[in-house]
């Protein structure tokens, strides 16, 4: 690929691929898990946040893997601070963000799938802010993977309607908050709707507070787990 303006010469861009180090952080509960919860954390946190959050929401029943974003950076201004963070990509790397975020779930999910026997339907994808739309792509990419998905405070991808996607398989669990900065009720006032355009079970909770995991969340989300995997 070639770009150009004017007075400036020819620059020549080109791509290549380097394999990155990924992690995961994994609970494992005391008993044999009978449910794998992959839980992706959202835009400037890290997996270590996550995994305390899902733990409070979910009780340390569950087996839960809590993936790290694969881009880091500082948080703040000073890279003195040493405080980094991660993030699952941009909008000028949108494509590759998404395959590569596509291919980090199954990595793990499959991973996880050979230690524990835990089928693909019961696995739940749960996401935090940035990640929520990467889920509900994976969800509507590969239906067959995927038990269930919960998104909490983050967004339904824009090319919902008219990107090249299946039927999404699995129950979606959207949870809004009605002061979020980053996602107004105004907006997620739609979302059911939209989701229901690929997806034949959707529940749909707004709970009152900002754009933070929710402290009250556990009453939602422990009812829709015991009804979708019974």
């Amino acid at each position: 690929m070639k770009e150009s303006a004017p007075g400036v010469k020819t620059v020549e861009i080109h791509e290549y691929t380097q394999a990155v180090p990924c992690q995961y952080l994994l609970h494992v509960p005391e008993s044999q898990p009978d449910l794998l919860v992959l839980a992706l954390h959202g835009y400037g946190m890290n997996p270590h946040t996550m995994l305390d959050l899902t733990l409070l929401l979910l009780g340390p029943n569950r087996l839960i893997a809590s993936l790290q974003a694969p881009n880091q950076f500082y948080l703040g201004e000073a890279p003195s601070s040493r405080k980094v963070g991660y993030n699952w990509g941009t909008r000028e790397h949108g494509t590759p963000s998404i395959q590569l975020h596509h291919a980090m779930v199954r990595h793990v999910a499959s991973l996880l799938e050979d230690r524990f026997r835990i089928p693909p339907r019961r696995r739940v994808l749960l996401g935090f802010s940035q990640p929520v739309g990467f889920n509900y792509r994976f969800a509507a990419t590969h239906p067959e993977e995927i038990g269930g998905v919960i998104g909490i405070c983050g967004g339904v991808p824009k090319d919902w309607e008219t990107g090249n996607y299946q039927r999404v398989s699995a129950p979606l669990l959207h949870i809004a908050r009605a002061q979020d900065e980053y996602f107004p009720e105004a907006v997620t006032a739609g979302y059911e709707r939209k989701l229901r355009m690929r997806a034949a079970d959707v529940e749909f909770h707004l709970l009152p507070g900002g754009h933070r995991f929710p402290s009250k969340g556990r009453s939602v989300v422990e009812p829709w787990l015991g009804r979708v995997f019974l």
